[in-house]
């Protein structure tokens, strides 16, 4: 599958460690960590246990209290002296939150910026698209790590996580470079009302393979995101913590096609957990062998930014699904 228009913006890529990062700015308004940790580290972080300050091993903990936190423009970013890095995945809370408690099951809003601590440079950030992360706490959904020190702390908490990029190539005896992350619980969401119809839809037609074509003449952009079942299927209803086996095709509203699982002769695999919003608010709850129209405005996509060449900004999607499994 091509993750370039799945992956949930930032947190989706967290996992994938593409995450995003942060330099610093002489015009910063800095404000330091501040928070006194109330519970000894651990080197192995359960997703049960929650509510939790810091989690990871003693050393890479206090290499996260040795990042300053700063505020420039309303963004966040993290200094540091590099190149900085940890022996494996670690979260520490910078502030402590004064809203509403973050239970397992919510679906929190999340704003994240990260940094390589190879060089400091910024890999991504919502701030920069526009688009905050909803995250579902649901196992598997975050790393460990960072989910403990989230649900069952405040909403408004800051924290600083850090993991290994296993993805960089590390020559013999060097150190495996380390992803930085700024990561601020801005609210617990509700998620979005999903229409099951709406009047107008595109109309999907398909060859004798199967394969989906779409005809936009007589289409008008509903409001909001819909999810329309096309076929029902007969088998269990999909979990937002499990992992669909899909045929796709995706196309920008009134435009060209952008992907396609069946181009490529095979259905892809995902965790829903790591996909866009619109991809699971439309698919949970669904029963595997259905197959779904979803409409998902830019706001429940790729926002303001778009993704790539094929994906523009603002842009509103349109795809067939074939929910082949889930597990």
């Amino acid at each position: 599958m091509k993750k370039y228009w799945l992956t949930a913006t930032t947190l989706g890529a967290i996992a994938a460690l593409s995450l995003t990062a942060c330099s610093s700015s002489d015009d910063s308004t800095e404000s330091s960590s501040t928070a006194s940790p109330t519970t000894a580290a651990t080197s192995d972080a359960a997703v049960s246990a929650t509510g939790q300050m810091q989690v990871g091993t003693d050393a890479d903990v206090e290499v996260l209290k040795t990042i300053k936190w700063t505020v420039t423009d309303d963004v966040p970013t993290l200094e540091f002296d590099s190149p900085l890095t940890v022996t494996g995945s670690a979260s520490y809370v910078a502030t402590e939150g004064d809203g509403d408690v973050v239970a397992d099951g919510d679906n929190v809003d999340l704003q994240v910026v990260a940094i390589s601590g190879a060089d400091g440079t910024v890999l991504a950030s919502t701030y920069e698209t526009g688009v905050m992360d909803t995250v579902p706490m649901v196992d598997g959904s975050l790393p460990p790590e960072l989910y403990s020190t989230i649900v069952g702390n405040k909403v408004g908490q800051t924290l600083v996580f850090a993991q290994v990029d296993t993805t960089a190539t590390v020559e013999d005896g060097d150190v495996a470079p380390a992803v930085f992350y700024a990561v601020t619980v801005t609210d617990i969401a509700v998620p979005p009302e999903v229409a099951d119809d709406a009047a107008d839809l595109p109309t999907v037609t398909r060859d004798d393979d199967g394969v989906p074509s779409i005809d936009f003449s007589a289409a008008k952009l509903p409001e909001g995101m819909v999810a329309k079942v096309l076929v029902e299927g007969d088998g269990a209803e999909v979990g937002a913590d499990q992992t669909v086996t899909a045929n796709y095709t995706g196309w920008v509203w009134d435009g060209d096609k952008f992907d396609s699982s069946w181009d490529r002769g095979e259905p892809s695999s995902f965790p829903l957990t790591q996909v866009v919003q619109g991809w699971q608010l439309g698919l949970t709850g669904q029963k595997v062998g259905s197959k779904m129209l979803l409409v998902i405005p830019s706001e429940l996509g790729y926002g303001e930014q778009g993704s790539g060449d094929s994906i523009p900004g603002g842009a509103t999607l349109v795809f067939v699904v074939d929910i082949e499994s889930a597990s």
